[in-house]
């Protein structure tokens, strides 16, 4: 009896030895839970989960980029010459459909209804009134000109955001007028950014006299109109691009100074920075491989804001007309061209100021949500 008890126990139950699907994959899934929270999330991997929740700041984003692929392929793209003068072709508005030959046909055909009318004439047009529309309407589908060494029927163009006073196509120096205002807010915002980080981390690092020089020179300047110095800046050095882009970025480094300088003296007693002096790193070394990333998260966000503002500065610069010249053109100079012959045509206002108007809003909704997403106070809230 007991040798048939303990052969029936040494028998294996193959039910017994078999573990369940369910328990394998919460296993598995426990695992995987416990591999991710040891691995961790970094500053900016959570910093862009948290600006992904942000709608306005990805629309933002969206709108920033596209505005900068269209400047960038804007010598590719379909569209006409920017500085190419037809000056049969001025003032006309915009249109989908009709070409210039349609509108120029119509213009026709109201002077000489308005010009009967001043003469009394009714009835319709005259036989030499008829077979001069006729001759005009055949020069309109015949002309041709020379333009980047093609010969094209230049009265069978389409404008769609219209001509202004000398017969450009308004659509193709908004492009490039885009290219050039981005342009001037990137490098205007670098310029300042690079030299304010600089300036300010060896100031807030150094400390004692070094940063009490630094912090009067930025307070006098800060006394200063900018703007006043900005225009003196482009009288004494002339009315020039690259004058421009020294002029707005000389005096703009103020403020992130300031702020990386307080962003850097709250650092520099840190555990981290302790023990790269102890490791033997030189000052310069403290200074831009340990205490500047750690400030890049404040960095960018004034970079975004700041570059809103080099645009408008400029455009202000050029209304005054010591901004972008001719034949290049800028969306602030589009602006003040508009200005005097807005009310006749509103066109030549409108479409740049919303153009660039856009642009502003999107740049300060993608700045507004780099700042939430990047402080760590916010963390929690979003």
């Amino acid at each position: 009896m007991t040798d048939k008890t303990a052969t029936q126990n040494s028998q294996h139950h193959p039910q017994n030895d078999t573990v369940s699907p369910s328990a394998d994959t919460s296993a598995t899934a426990g695992l995987d839970k416990l591999r991710d929270a040891k691995k961790g999330v970094s500053l900016w991997q959570d910093a862009w989960r948290r600006l992904k929740k942000n709608k306005m700041a990805m629309i933002g984003m969206v709108l920033v980029a596209l505005y900068a692929a269209v400047s960038l392929c804007a010598p590719i793209l379909p569209i006409h010459s920017y500085k190419f003068q037809v000056l049969e072709h001025q003032f006309l508005p915009p249109s989908l459909t009709k070409t210039a030959a349609d509108l120029l046909i119509d213009r026709e055909i109201l002077r000489i209804e308005q010009l009967n009318r001043d003469r009394g004439i009714t009835g319709g047009f005259t036989d030499q009134e008829e077979a001069d529309l006729a001759e005009f309407r055949i020069r309109m589908a015949t002309e041709t000109r020379v333009i980047d060494g093609e010969e094209v029927l230049v009265h069978q163009r389409r404008y769609i955001l219209g001509t202004d006073n000398l017969g450009r196509d308004m659509l193709a120096r908004i492009i490039y007028g885009g290219q050039v205002s981005i342009l001037i807010g990137l490098i205007g915002t670098i310029v300042s950014v690079f030299l304010g980080t600089a300036i300010g981390a060896i100031a807030g690092y150094v400390g004692g006299r070094l940063d009490s020089a630094v912090m009067r020179v930025v307070d006098i300047l800060y006394g200063l109109p900018y703007m006043l110095l900005v225009i003196i800046f482009m009288a004494i050095l002339g009315r020039s691009i690259a004058n421009l882009f020294f002029a707005l970025a000389i005096v703009s480094w103020l403020t992130v100074a300031r702020v990386v300088r307080g962003q850097i003296m709250s650092l520099k007693e840190s555990e981290f920075v302790e023990a790269a002096r102890a490791a033997g790193a030189s000052s310069f070394r403290v200074i831009f491989r340990h205490l500047v990333p750690n400030t890049l998260g404040v960095i960018v966000v004034y970079t975004t804001l700041r570059i809103p503002s080099f645009i408008m500065l400029e455009a202000f610069l050029s209304f005054l007309g010591l901004g972008v010249q001719a034949p290049l053109a800028s969306w602030g100079s589009l602006v003040g061209d508009g200005v005097a012959a807005m009310i006749p045509y509103p066109w030549l206002l409108f479409a740049p100021a919303i153009v660039m108007t856009v642009f502003l809003f999107s740049m300060n909704f993608l700045g507004d949500g780099l700042r939430d997403a990047l402080d760590v106070q916010s963390k929690n809230k979003m």
